[in-house]
C-alpha cells in the first residue's frame, strides 16, 4: 500500500514527524518498506498566467507568450507546447530556476526572440513519465504562488508492506485509524453522504450465487461529461499512490478504492443488455478483459454478466466490451462484496493481479458498500456531472460474514504479556480499533468490527493489545519452562552426525525445491509418475519431486556455468513416490564432480570416479557401525549401466543406490564432466549397532596372505564374507589389500590379494594348525568360486 503522507494527515494529523510516524507504523505491524519524496527537487517555479499568446514570427511551432507571474512586469517566454493559449495558468520556471536533472533556466533567444523563463510540462517537473503538453492548472490557481506550495509537493510517499491479514489497512481510512490510535488522537471517520436521486432509472439485479456474492449494489448515472477532466488534486493523490490518471470515471473509482478500500467498477450502461446477473461462468465461456487479454473461464469463476454475455471477471477486472470510453455518457456504477474464498487465486489463475483482486482476496468490509457508492456518486456529480438514480441492491443476510463475541480475560492478558493493564486503557485500545467492548467480571466481552476478518479468538485480541501498547514497552522477563529431555536410544544415529561426516569430506549442504519439472523428473525416474500441483509457482516447478537428484544436478549446472568445476553437494529431504497415495520417503542424496582435491602446490590432480563416491557412502554407513554393508551391481535408468551399485544392509534390506550419471543423460544436461550421485534411505541409515565389549585375548594374532585368481564378475566382498562364515571361530578379519589385472593374469580374470588375521582366544596357534586353516579356506573358495592360487 503506497500513499501520500499529506493525504493521510488530512484524515489524522498527529504532532509527530515523518520518521516517528513510519517507526510507529512499523512497530505496530505495518512495516514501512520505503519513504520517498513526492516530487524531485526544483526551485523558483511559480504559477503564471498567459496574458497574450502570439505565433513566433520565424518558427511555425513556437509561440511568443506574455506571462504574468505576480511581479510588476510581465515576462516574455517563447514556448513550443501545442496546448499553450491565452488565459491558461501553468507552472512557470523563472530565470535562475533549477529543474530536476540540474537543468538551469537562463535568459536566451529562440529564433531571434528573447525568452526569460520557461512554461513547464508535468514531465519537466518530474511529476509524470510522459505528457502531451503544458501542465494546465485550474483557472483559480493563484498567480505568483510557488508551485511546490500550491500542489503540496513537499510531501512524502510512504509504502507499507502489509501482511495478508491486514486488508483493512489497504486504504487511507484504515491507516488513519491506526495512526490515530497509536497517537491517542481523535479519529474523524468519513462522513456518510447521500446523493438525492435526480432520475428514477433502475436496473434489475439477479444473484444466482448468493454465497459467492452476498451483497451487490448498482446505480445508474446518466449524462456524465465524456471529456470531464480529473481535478489536479485528485490526479496528484493518485500519482503519489502509484496510479496514473486515466480519465475522470476511472480516476474516481480508483480514488474511492484507495481512500476507503472498496473496489468499484463503472460499466457503459448502453453496452449492457437487460439485467445484471451474478453467476459462475459457463464451461469454456470466453471474456476479453480491459487489458485486451482474452481468457477462457472454468465453471468455478464468478462473473458479472447481462442477459446475453459475461461483462466482467468478478472482483478482478472488467471486460473490454462494456468498458467506458470517450463517448460514454451513461454509466452503471457497481459496488459489491464478494466472498474472499470465491475470488482467492482466480486472478493468478489467469495471469492477473489487480488492486481489486488484491483487496477482495483478503476481504473487504461487508458493511462498506453503501458508504462507498454514495461517496463515489457524490464525486461523479461534482466532477463529471450527470444525474444519479436510486441505489439498487440485492443482499443475502444469511451469506454475509457473521461475527461472534470474544471473551478477553484479564488474567489471560497478564499471563501472556507479563504486565497488568489499566482497564480503561484496554477499553480505549479495543474501541480505537473499531470494536465494541463491554466490561464483565472476567474482563471484556468484545465484538470485532466488520472490517477485521482476522480477529476470531482471544489470542487475536491479546496480540492487538500488545502491538498497540508497544512491544518495546512490554516488560522483559526470563521464560521459565522446565524442559523434559526425551529418552534417546543409543542405537539412534543423529542426522546431524551424518551431515558432519559429509561436511568433513568436503561436501556442502544444499536445499532445493520440493518440486520440479515433470519432464526432468521422468529422465531420472521414468517409471514413477509424480504428483502434479494444482497451482504451481511455474511450469518448471509443477510436480512433487520423485528424486532429489534433479535439484542437485541443477545446482551443479548453476555452479559449472559460473566456472566452478569442482562441486560436492548433499541434501536431505522428502521425495514423493506415488502420485495417488503420495508416499513420502526421507532420503539423503549427494552429487560429486570435478577434481578429487582442490588445486594445491602438491599436484596429483585427478577427477573423481566411482570409488570416490563409494568411499563417501561407506564413510556414512561407518558412522552407524553397520557390520554388513554390501554393494551389488545393479541397473538404473539414470545411471551408467557399468557403474551402478545398490547398497544392501545385512544381506537383504536395500538401503540406497550410487553410480555415475548415464552418458546420454549427462549429454542432455550439458554436463561435460563425469558426475556421480548417491541416494540413501534415512530409515536404514539412522539405526546403528551399539558397540559391545569383547574380552581381549592374551594370545598373539597371525597373518597369512593369499593371492587368488577369480573371474572379474565375482565381487571381492563375496569371498571375504564366505571366508568369515566358514572359519568364523579362528579367522578374526579378512582384508583386501590388492586387486591386479595384467601380465600373468588371464583376460576376464583378476588377482585378489587377501590378508587373513587368525587368532585363538584359548591358546597360541601352531604352524600346522594355521596351515590346516589356510588349506581349508583355499579348498572352500575353489569349490564356491572356482578360485585358484596365483603362482
Amino acid at each position: 500500500m503506497q500513499f501520500s503522507e499529506a493525504w493521510l494527515r488530512n484524515w489524522v494529523n498527529p504532532e509527530i514527524d515523518t520518521a516517528q510516524l513510519t517507526h510507529q507504523l512499523t512497530m505496530a505491524g505495518l512495516e514501512v518498506g520505503s519513504v520517498d519524496s513526492a516530487a524531485p527537487e526544483f526551485n523558483s517555479v511559480v504559477i503564471g498566467e498567459v496574458i497574450n499568446c502570439q505565433p513566433h514570427p520565424d518558427a511555425d511551432r513556437l509561440s511568443v507568450c506574455e506571462v504574468s507571474v505576480g511581479q510588476e512586469d510581465n515576462l516574455q517566454i517563447v514556448c513550443g507546447a501545442s496546448n499553450v493559449k491565452t488565459g491558461v495558468r501553468v507552472p512557470t520556471a523563472l530565470t535562475g530556476a533549477v529543474l530536476p536533472g540540474n537543468f538551469k533556466i537562463k535568459p536566451t533567444k529562440l529564433r531571434g526572440v528573447a525568452s526569460s523563463g520557461m512554461l513547464c510540462a508535468a514531465t519537466e517537473l518530474g511529476l509524470a513519465e510522459q505528457s502531451d503538453g503544458l501542465l494546465i492548472l485550474p483557472d483559480d490557481a493563484p498567480v505568483g504562488k510557488d508551485i511546490r506550495e500550491y500542489l503540496t509537493l513537499d510531501d512524502t510517499v510512504i509504502e507499507v508492506d502489509l501482511t495478508p491479514n491486514r486488508a483493512d489497512c489497504l486504504s487511507i481510512r484504515g491507516i488513519a485509524r491506526e495512526a490515530a490510535l497509536l497517537n491517542r488522537t481523535a479519529f474523524t471517520d468519513c462522513e456518510p453522504t447521500s446523493v438525492t436521486p435526480a432520475i428514477d432509472n433502475t436496473i434489475t439485479i439477479k444473484i444466482e450465487e448468493s454465497a459467492a456474492c452476498p451483497r451487490y449494489q448498482a446505480r445508474i448515472i446518466k449524462g456524465v461529461k465524456p471529456f470531464a477532466e480529473t481535478p489536479l488534486w485528485m490526479q496528484e493523490r493518485l500519482r503519489r499512490s502509484g496510479l496514473r490518471s486515466l480519465g475522470a470515471v476511472v480516476d474516481i473509482t480508483n480514488y474511492v478504492l484507495l481512500e476507503l478500500g472498496q473496489p468499484l467498477h463503472a460499466f457503459d450502461l448502453n453496452k449492457i443488455s437487460g439485467s445484471i446477473v451474478v453467476r459462475f461462468a459457463k464451461p469454456e465461456e470466453t471474456l476479453t478483459l480491459l487489458n485486451d487479454q482474452q481468457i477462457t473461464m472454468d465453471n468455478n469463476t464468478l462473473v458479472i454478466a447481462d442477459q446475453d454475455t459475461a461483462l466482467a471477471l468478478a472482483g478482478v477486472m472488467g471486460g473490454a466490451e462494456s468498458a467506458v470510453s470517450e463517448s460514454t455518457s451513461d454509466i452503471l456504477l457497481e459496488c459489491a462484496f464478494f466472498n474472499p474464498t470465491t475470488i482467492m487465486g482466480k486472478a493468478r489463475a489467469y495471469g492477473l493481479h489487480t488492486d481489486s483482486s488484491h483487496r477482495f482476496e483478503r476481504g473487504v468490509d461487508p458493511e462498506l458498500q453503501q458508504l462507498a457508492i454514495e461517496y463515489a456518486s457524490d464525486l461523479f456529480v461534482s466532477i463529471a456531472g450527470g444525474q444519479v438514480g436510486p441505489v439498487c441492491e440485492v443482499k443475502s443476510d444469511q451469506h454475509l460474514p457473521k461475527r461472534d463475541y470474544i471473551q478477553l480475560r484479564r488474567q489471560r492478558l497478564y499471563q501472556i504479556l507479563g504486565t497488568e493493564f489499566d482497564d480503561n486503557r484496554v477499553a480505549e485500545i479495543l474501541t480505537g480499533l473499531g470494536m465494541t467492548c463491554t466490561a464483565n467480571e472476567a474482563g471484556w466481552l468484545v465484538m470485532p468490527p466488520s472490517f477485521r476478518f482476522d480477529l476470531a479468538i482471544e489470542a487475536d485480541l491479546v496480540e492487538e493489545i500488545a502491538r498497540v501498547y508497544g512491544y518495546d514497552q512490554l516488560p522483559k522477563r526470563q521464560i521459565v519452562n522446565p524442559a523434559q529431555l526425551a529418552d534417546v536410544s543409543e542405537s539412534s544415529l543423529s542426522l546431524d552426525r551424518i551431515k558432519d561426516i559429509l561436511v568433513d569430506r568436503d561436501y556442502q549442504e544444499a536445499i532445493t525445491f520440493s518440486f520440479a519439472d515433470s519432464e526432468q523428473l521422468k529422465k531420472f525416474e521414468p517409471g514413477i509418475e509424480g504428483r502434479k500441483l494444482k497451482n504451481p509457482i511455474s511450469s518448471e516447478l509443477s510436480t512433487m519431486r520423485t528424486s532429489l537428484w534433479p535439484g542437485l544436478i541443477q545446482a551443479v549446472q548453476y555452479n559449472m556455468n559460473r566456472q566452478q568445476d569442482r562441486v560436492r553437494l548433499f541434501e536431505s529431504g522428502l521425495k514423493f513416490n506415488n502420485a495417488e497415495l503420495l508416499e513420502q520417503t526421507h532420503v539423503l542424496a549427494g552429487v560429486i564432480t570435478g577434481n578429487v582435491h582442490s588445486l594445491s602446490s602438491h599436484g596429483g590432480q585427478r577427477n573423481v570416479d566411482f570409488y570416490d563416491i563409494k568411499a563417501d557412502v561407506e564413510a556414512i554407513f561407518g558412522a552407524g557401525r553397520h557390520h554388513q554393508v554390501e554393494f551389488r551391481r545393479g541397473q538404473h535408468a539414470a545411471l551408467h549401466p557399468g557403474q551402478t551399485a545398490f547398497v544392501y544392509l545385512d544381506g537383504s534390506e536395500q538401503a540406497g543406490i550410487l553410480g555415475m550419471l548415464h552418458p546420454q543423460l549427462a549429454t542432455e544436461l550439458d554436463l561435460e564432466q563425469n558426475t556421480f550421485v548417491f541416494e540413501i534411505k534415512l530409515s536404514s541409515l539412522l539405526n546403528r549397532i551399539v558397540p559391545k565389549f569383547g574380552a581381549l585375548s592374551r594370545f598373539p594374532t597371525v597373518r597369512r596372505d593369499l593371492a587368488l585368481i577369480v573371474k572379474d564378475e565375482i565381487p571381492a566382498d563375496n569371498l571375504v564374507n564366505a571366508i568369515l562364515e566358514s572359519e568364523h571361530e579362528l579367522i578374526n578379519n579378512v582384508t583386501i589389500f590388492d586387486v591386479y589385472h595384467g601380465k600373468g593374469v588371464e583376460s576376464g580374470y583378476k588377482s585378489l590379494a587377501l590378508a587373513l588375521i587368525l587368532q585363538d582366544k584359548m591358546k597360541t596357534l601352531a604352524d600346522h594348525e594355521i596351515d590346516a586353516i589356510v588349506t581349508r579356506v583355499i579348498d572352500f573358495l575353489k569349490k564356491e568360486f572356482n578360485a585358484s592360487l596365483r603362482h
